[in-house]
């Protein structure tokens, strides 16, 4: 027998817990159900941090409108709710002549975007910022910070709970079915279970394609492939050198090893990207360092290699394949034509920055 509720929110990343809240907030009752023993434990806990000012993403996509507006949002919760973050700004460099018009082409899309606070520097002045900082000429992007995922989350969850929400864990989905009006999705666990809900939102992050397929009933045509894109970083003992990030030109699929830092003055070189890697992969390679120091020893030629220590590694959830640029893939009824079911795919790189504005986004769905 299905137990009758609401709405069903699958996975408690960043962007389920912002979905949830979202949700919770527009009064209807939700279920988060995570199948780890805590919440964030995967794609959310295992990235830069960075709140990004939406510079790099293809106009008119979904990326760039969501990056944006939810950058405005991340720092006006943060500041309501007490969450350390750190308006740090960032350079994005040149390192050659042969570079700089690309600088150009990137504002130029950052303003198609919404984003028309960069300033084009030359490299002396990006190095009396920063010294030490070697480049021919930089974009510096004053709305560009960082912020702690984990007290990110923690507010989140904080809001959700106050609306009435609950947070599930060790409640992993292993099957459903679209039945009629609502969909019946079943639990494993110690306690298994089946819950009857008016809507489920998978926002199963890396596994959000596997989810769906064991949901019967659900078009196949509308459930793209994820592909699991690893990224590792190598942390940098002693003090950070620069107060800025530090980005180099971008790629298609890619922002590059970058410089970062965490509020507490940790430097952080990455991540890398790598196709090949099996799903659930979070070893680092340190027989990648090499190639780590001869990318950011073009930005930082002082760079001593010795310092360098292995640190952690995560994965993009890609619908795209290598140079490939993604976006976004939020579909609602309107697209696959099963009622009651939201599904959340490719949520990458900016998903962090655009948690908030995701959350309205799909509230907004939820109520059309």
């Amino acid at each position: 027998m299905a137990e009758r509720v609401d709405t069903v929110v699958i996975g408690a990343g960043v962007i389920g817990l912002a979905v949830a809240r979202a949700l919770a907030l527009s009064g209807r009752e939700v279920i988060v159900l995570e199948k780890h023993d805590a919440f964030g434990t995967q794609t959310s806990s295992r990235n830069s941090e960075v709140i990004h000012a939406g510079i790099y993403y293809r106009p008119g996509g979904l990326r760039a409108r969501l990056c944006v507006e939810g950058r405005k949002k991340l720092y006006a919760y943060a500041g309501e709710r007490g969450v350390s973050h750190l308006n740090c700004e960032k350079l994005i460099v040149a390192t050659s002549e042969a570079e700089t018009p690309k600088l150009s082409a990137v504002r130029a899309t950052a303003r198609a975007n919404g984003v028309d606070d960069l300033a084009l520097i030359s490299g002396a002045a990006a190095a009396r910022l920063e010294p030490g900082l070697h480049c021919v000429a930089a974009l510096r992007s004053p709305s560009t910070g960082i912020i702690d995922s984990h007290a990110l989350m923690l507010a989140l969850l904080g809001d959700l709970e106050n609306a009435g929400g609950v947070l599930s864990l060790l409640s992993p989905v292993v099957g459903g079915r679209v039945a009629g009006e609502a969909i019946e999705i079943d639990v494993g666990g110690d306690a298994p279970m089946t819950l009857s809900a008016n809507l489920v939102v998978n926002s199963g992050g890396l596994y959000a394609d596997q989810i769906a397929r064991s949901i019967a009933g659900l078009d196949p045509a509308f459930i793209p492939a994820i592909r699991p894109a690893k990224g590792q970083y190598f942390t940098y003992s002693g003090r950070a050198p620069f107060s800025r990030l530090i980005y180099p030109l971008h790629t298609a699929d890619s922002q590059g090893v970058h410089y970062t830092r965490d509020q507490g003055g940790q430097a952080r070189l990455g991540p890398d990207i790598r196709w090949d890697a099996p799903l659930g992969d979070y070893s680092v390679d340190e027989t990648r360092l090499d190639g780590f120091v001869a990318s950011v020893s073009r930005f930082w030629p002082t760079l001593d290699p010795a310092r360098l220590n292995p640190g952690y590694a995560g994965q993009r959830p890609k619908a795209t394949g290598p140079g490939e640029e993604g976006d976004f893939l939020i579909l609602g009824p309107k697209a696959h034509g099963s009622r009651g079911y939201i599904g959340l795919y490719a949520m990458e790189s900016p998903g962090l920055t655009a948690c908030l504005a995701i959350g309205d986004h799909v509230a907004a769905l939820a109520r059309g």
